[in-house]
C-alpha cells in the first residue's frame, strides 16, 4: 500500500501552485494591451458623490521624481506610475486618494497585507503601506469587488489610496517590501 501524504503537504502544494499560477497570470496581464480610458463624468459641486479619479492620456513621469525602479505618486494628478530600473514606465493609472495625503518626498514600502476591511467598511486587498502621517497609515489598495470608495464621513481621516482592481494586482506584484515610493505635489 503506498504511503499517504499528510494533509499539510497537500495544502502546501496547492498553495504554491496557486501562487505560481496567479504570478504568471499577473505578468501576462501586465504585458497585454491596455484599452484607452474613456472620459468619466464628474459630479458637479453640489453633488455629494465621491468623484472618480481624474482620467487623461498617460502623462510622462513627473520631473524630479527620482531615478531607477520606483512607484511615483502624484498628489496633484491623482496618478501613479510604476517605473522600472531603466526609467521606463511599466504602468500608469489614476487613483482615488484618501483624506490624508503623505508629504512629498521619498518613502519605502514598509509592509504589505493581502486583505482586510478598509476604514470605510469595504473589503480590500493588495494593501501596500509606505507612509505614516498624523497617526494615519498611508497605503495603496483596491476593493475586492472592484468598486470605487464611498465618500468618507465628514472629518474622517483615511490614508487609503484606492486603485482599480487590475491596477491593484499590478501594484502588488511591483511594489514589494523595500520598493521606493516617490510622492510629488
Amino acid at each position: 500500500m503506498p504511503a499517504r501524504l499528510p494533509s499539510w503537504a497537500w495544502v502546501s502544494g496547492l498553495t504554491v501552485g496557486a501562487i505560481a499560477a496567479v504570478s504568471v497570470l499577473a505578468v501576462q496581464a501586465d504585458r497585454g494591451p491596455r484599452p484607452a480610458a474613456a472620459p468619466v463624468a464628474r459630479p458637479g459641486p453640489t453633488v455629494s458623490a465621491h468623484p472618480s479619479p481624474k482620467e487623461s492620456p498617460t502623462p510622462a513621469v513627473p520631473d524630479g521624481s527620482g531615478a531607477g525602479r520606483r512607484v511615483v505618486y502624484s498628489l496633484g494628478d491623482d496618478r501613479v506610475w510604476l517605473v522600472d530600473a531603466s526609467d521606463a514606465t511599466r504602468r500608469s493609472f489614476t487613483v482615488w486618494p484618501g483624506t490624508v495625503d503623505p508629504d512629498p518626498g521619498s518613502y519605502l514600502v514598509g509592509s504589505r497585507r493581502d486583505a482586510t476591511t478598509g476604514s470605510d467598511g469595504v473589503p480590500i486587498e493588495h494593501i501596500v503601506y509606505f507612509a505614516l502621517k498624523d497617526g494615519v497609515n498611508v497605503a495603496f489598495s483596491n476593493a475586492v469587488d472592484g468598486s470605487s470608495p464611498p465618500p468618507p464621513p465628514s472629518g474622517t481621516k483615511t490614508g487609503g489610496i484606492r486603485v482599480h482592481k487590475a491596477d491593484g494586482t499590478a501594484l502588488w506584484a511591483f511594489a514589494t517590501k523595500g520598493t521606493e515610493v516617490t510622492v510629488v505635489g
